[in-house]
């Protein structure tokens, strides 16, 4: 006995069908931005649609059926990596097994700068700053850590600069993870950080001072010197 033929929904279930699937919020909220406005609005058109205006449409009912069902599959593919939780959780500030040292990094980042491309500039930037904390052991290297994290640790050591290491840490991730598109000004601010915490002391834990006061009062000529560097 041949199989029989699927049945396929008629203009206004098909309609009804997609709006009720695209207006859910972790579609919108997974697409990118620059698809959001777009999104909104082909849903809006859909939700706008009714019985009548399907029916007196010259396009067969079959084909509008065909033609949502293939606008709902591409936005599976378009949403599914950030419906994913596992993809939002691994947003790791290094590439794995990456021993590139921060002036490897920074190279990077003014080539792509040299290029006009600001993300990747942006990242690596980030990137160097945290090698560099690593480095000066002011962080210890930590497989997996995130920018968020970053900016928490370095935070106690270098307090002046707590807020805008959370910005930069809020900037990795919208460019290495949401797609967002960088420029100038966020290459200039990262570069701004990554060579203030180069130029600063880091702030030592209560137990530390105590121990290292001795050696903080002989450095304490040395300042001029190192605030003279260019």
């Amino acid at each position: 006995m041949a199989a029989e033929p699927p049945v396929l929904p008629g203009a206004e279930e098909a309609r009804r069908w997609a709006a009720e699937e695209l207006a859910k919020p972790e579609y919108r909220e997974a697409a990118p931005g620059w698809l959001e406005a777009l999104w909104q609005g082909f849903v809006d058109w859909l939700q706008s649609l009714d019985g009548s205006a399907a029916e007196g449409s010259t396009v067969p009912s079959p084909v509008i059926g065909i033609v949502i069902a293939v606008v709902i599959a591409a936005a599976v593919i378009i949403a599914k990596p950030r419906l994913n939780p596992k993809a939002r959780r691994a947003k790791n500030v290094f590439e794995p097994d990456s021993v590139l040292t921060p002036a490897d990094y920074r190279q990077r980042a003014e080539a792509s700068a040299a290029a006009g491309k600001w993300g990747d500039a942006v990242v690596d930037l980030f990137r160097a700053l945290v090698r560099s904390a690593e480095d000066r052991t002011i962080l210890d290297p930590q497989p997996g850590r995130t920018a968020d994290e970053v900016a928490r640790e370095l935070a106690a050591p270098f307090g002046a600069e707590a807020e805008r290491l959370g910005r930069a840490a809020g900037t990795f991730d919208a460019i290495r993870y949401g797609n967002r598109m960088a420029d100038a000004a966020d290459y200039e601010a990262m570069a701004s950080l990554d060579n203030a915490l180069e130029a600063m002391k880091p702030a030592r834990t209560t137990g530390r001072q105590e121990q290292a006061q001795p050696d903080q009062a002989q450095q304490v000529p040395l300042a001029p010197d190192r605030a003279a560097r260019p």
